[in-house]
C-alpha cells in the first residue's frame, strides 16, 4: 500500500496537469534566497523570488514570467537597494512585508501603518501579476491592505493602472532601469501629467523629452497603437476617483507589456506561443525628429516629407530666418499678421498630433460648430479641435497663446483648426467667380 501511495505522490507532484502551484505567503512564513523557494502565479505565468542578473553579484526580489526561455522580470521591490550578498529574507512583521538583509536590517518594507491587528494578513501572487496584502478572510481586490501594481517599476502588464489614483492620492509611473543589465532607477520616466486634457510625457530626469498627445476616443493621438488587434483592449478613465489607463488581453495565451527602455523608449512587446523572442510592436519616440518634444519651436509643425522637417503653420513665419537657414527652428514661427479679434478666420491643419495641452481649455459638452463660434468670441483663442474623434468627433477643446510640439501624419491624427487673420487666410474663387475665405 505504501509503494503505491508514494507512486500516486510522485505521479502527482511531477505530471505536469498536476502541478502544485503555491502563490501565498503566511505570516508565519518566510521566503529566502538559500531556501531558493518562489511562490508561482494561478495560471503559471508569474513567479516571484529573489534573482540576480547577468553581470552582478547583488540580490533582488521581484517578478518574472515563469515559462519564457529567458528571464523577463516585471516588477522589483528593492531596485535600489539591493542585498550586498546571498542572505536575505522577506517575512510578514507587524501587517507589512519585510525585507532582511544578511544583517537582519530592513532594506525594503511596504510602510503600512497598522491596521487591525487581530486578523491575520497574507501577502498573494495573483494570476495577472499582482503581488498583495490582505487580511487572511478578504480576497476581495477593495480590500486589499498593498498592492505592487501601484508602484510599478519599468512594466506595465495588463490590468495595471498608470496614473492617477485621486482616491489614495497615488501617481502610478514608470521609471528605467539604469541599463540593460542594471534594475536601478534610471533616468528615463514615463509619467501623466493630469490637465484639463491629460498627456503622457517621457521625461529624462525632469524635462521632457517626449508627448503621447491628449487622449481622443480611441488611442493617446501620438501613439499610433493598432486599434484593430481582437485579443486587446484599451482603457482610458477620468473621473473624480481617477485618471489612469490601462489595457487587457482577451486571449490569455499571449503575452503584452509596456515598458520603458534603460535608452528612454516606450514600447509594446508581444509574445505569442510560437515566439522565440518578445516582438517588438512599436516604440515611442518613433522618429528623432519629429517625435522629440517641441523640435520646431511655438507655432512651428514637424513634416517628415519635407526638407527640412520642420515648418512654419500657415500664415507664419520663421521668427529667426538666420537660425532657421541654419537648420537650428528651436524659436520657432511668428505670426505674419496679428489677430484683429473681428474678422479672423480658421485655417484647417489635417491628420495631426493635436498641440501641447497645458494651455488648453476643454468643455465636452458642446460640439465643433459651437466651438468655433467660442474661439471666435475669445480675443486670446488661437485654435480648437474635437475633445474625442469618435463619431464624427465631439466635445471641445481651445488653446490660447502659442502653439507648441504639432507635427502631422500620413494617416491617424486629428483636425487642427488655427486662428488667422483674414489677410493670411487662403483665398479662392467660388462657382459665382466671388472670392471667399
Amino acid at each position: 500500500t505504501f509503494s503505491v501511495l508514494l507512486v500516486f505522490v510522485v505521479m502527482f507532484l511531477f505530471h505536469p496537469a498536476l502541478s502544485i502551484y503555491i502563490n501565498t505567503l503566511s505570516s508565519t512564513e518566510s521566503l529566502t534566497i538559500s531556501s531558493n523557494r518562489t511562490l508561482v502565479s494561478p495560471g503559471d505565468v508569474f513567479e516571484f523570488g529573489f534573482f540576480k542578473t547577468n553581470s552582478s553579484s547583488r540580490w533582488y526580489l521581484g517578478l518574472w514570467y515563469k515559462k519564457l526561455p529567458y528571464r523577463t522580470y516585471v516588477w522589483i521591490a528593492n531596485r535600489d537597494n539591493p542585498l550586498s550578498n546571498s542572505i536575505g529574507t522577506l517575512k510578514i512583521s507587524d501587517m507589512n512585508l519585510v525585507l532582511l538583509d544578511h544583517s537582519n536590517k530592513s532594506v525594503w518594507s511596504t510602510n503600512l501603518t497598522r491596521g487591525n491587528e487581530r486578523s491575520p494578513v497574507v501577502a498573494e501572487l495573483l494570476p495577472n501579476g499582482n503581488f498583495v496584502i490582505r487580511y487572511f478572510n478578504n480576497n476581495d481586490a477593495s480590500g486589499f491592505l498593498w498592492q505592487s501594481f501601484d508602484y510599478p517599476t519599468d512594466t506595465l502588464l495588463p490590468e495595471m493602472k498608470l496614473g492617477y489614483d485621486l482616491k489614495k492620492g497615488l501617481n502610478r509611473f514608470l521609471t528605467s532601469w539604469r541599463s540593460s543589465d542594471d534594475p536601478s532607477s534610471g533616468e528615463f520616466s514615463y509619467k501623466l501629467e493630469p490637465r484639463r486634457l491629460p498627456e503622457f510625457y517621457i521625461f529624462i530626469e525632469d524635462i521632457p523629452v517626449h508627448r503621447s498627445g491628449p487622449w481622443n476616443g480611441i488611442r493617446f493621438s501620438g501613439i499610433l497603437e493598432d486599434q484593430k488587434l481582437s485579443y486587446m483592449v484599451y482603457n482610458f478613465t477620468e473621473n473624480s476617483e481617477e485618471v489612469a489607463y490601462a489595457f487587457r488581453m482577451t486571449n490569455n495565451s499571449i503575452y503584452s507589456r509596456l515598458t520603458l527602455s534603460s535608452e528612454g523608449y516606450f514600447q509594446r512587446l508581444t509574445w505569442t506561443p510560437s515566439s522565440v523572442v518578445w516582438n517588438l510592436f512599436w516604440s515611442s519616440p518613433a522618429n528623432v525628429e519629429c517625435d522629440l518634444y517641441r523640435v520646431c519651436g511655438p507655432n512651428g509643425y514637424c513634416d517628415m516629407n519635407t526638407s527640412p522637417s520642420c515648418n512654419c503653420i500657415q500664415g507664419f513665419n520663421p521668427r529667426n530666418m538666420q537660425q532657421w537657414d541654419l537648420r537650428d527652428p528651436s524659436s520657432g514661427c511668428i505670426r505674419r499678421t496679428l489677430l484683429s479679434c473681428g474678422g479672423d478666420g480658421f485655417t484647417r491643419m489635417m491628420k495631426v498630433k493635436l498641440p501641447d495641452t497645458t494651455m488648453a481649455i476643454v468643455d465636452r459638452s458642446i460640439g465643433l460648430k459651437e466651438c468655433k463660434k467660442r474661439c471666435l468670441g475669445d480675443c486670446n483663442c488661437t485654435a480648437f479641435a474635437n475633445a474625442d474623434t469618435r463619431n464624427g468627433g465631439t466635445g471641445c477643446v481651445t488653446w490660447t497663446g502659442e502653439l507648441e510640439d504639432i507635427r502631422n501624419y500620413i494617416r491617424d491624427g486629428q483636425d487642427l483648426y488655427v486662428r488667422l487673420a483674414a489677410a493670411d487666410l487662403v483665398k479662392k474663387r467660388n462657382a459665382n467667380g466671388k472670392i471667399v475665405s
